[in-house]
């Protein structure tokens, strides 16, 4: 029998493999490598991409915020005109009712009496004045009485004064409601 000695074609099928598993694990290493290089890069491009788009929608709302104040800022200001416009439109409609007002207060004046001072709060007239005897201060609130624009007359207190020897005058004060002639009519309608 021949021998044959097959240790040294294993060796170096042996030694092949090793190479051949060397290089395979070097290019799997390679790949793997590459592999987790692309990753980084990819996960790297899509936070950067992401941070932009917040950097953007930070921008964006700081610019809101913006607006946002001034549409408040346009608000109050809006809210202030109205406040004035009313104002304005109530000094312009009250305008003609003191003016009537002033003309009652004439109208209801009889003779032998007259006014020192006229001040007004609200609706409530305060009315100093001066007349020749109580019948007249009495005959001038009956006709503040069954005025339309003039109610409920409240003398407050009525002194004799004497100017002299002959002279004697009242001294009054009182106080007269301002209405208007609609206004009556419309709240007896809302109370029946």
């Amino acid at each position: 029998m021949a021998r044959i000695n097959l240790l040294p074609w294993r060796e170096q099928l042996r030694e092949e493999r090793k190479k051949q598993f060397l290089s395979i694990l070097v290019l799997i290493v390679i790949v793997a490598g590459l592999l987790v290089f692309l990753a980084d890069r990819t996960l790297d491009g899509k936070i950067d991409h992401q941070s932009a788009r917040n950097d953007f929608l930070r921008k964006e709302i700081q610019l809101l915020d913006g607006r946002i104040k001034e549409i408040e800022q346009l608000q109050a200001r809006r809210t202030q005109l109205l406040d004035r416009m009313k104002i304005i439109q109530d000094l312009q409609g009250n305008r003609p009712i003191i003016v009537r007002v002033f003309d009652e207060l004439v109208r209801t004046l009889p003779e032998g009496v007259y006014f020192t001072s006229v001040g007004m709060k609200g609706p409530v007239i305060s009315i100093k004045g001066g007349a020749e005897s109580n019948s007249r201060v009495s005959n001038l609130m009956r006709q503040m009485d069954s005025s339309d624009w003039l109610s409920t007359p409240n003398l407050t207190a009525v002194k004799a004064v004497t100017q002299g020897a002959l002279d004697q005058a009242n001294v009054f004060e009182m106080s007269v409601r301002q209405t208007e002639p609609g206004a009556a009519a419309a709240e007896g309608e809302q109370q029946q």
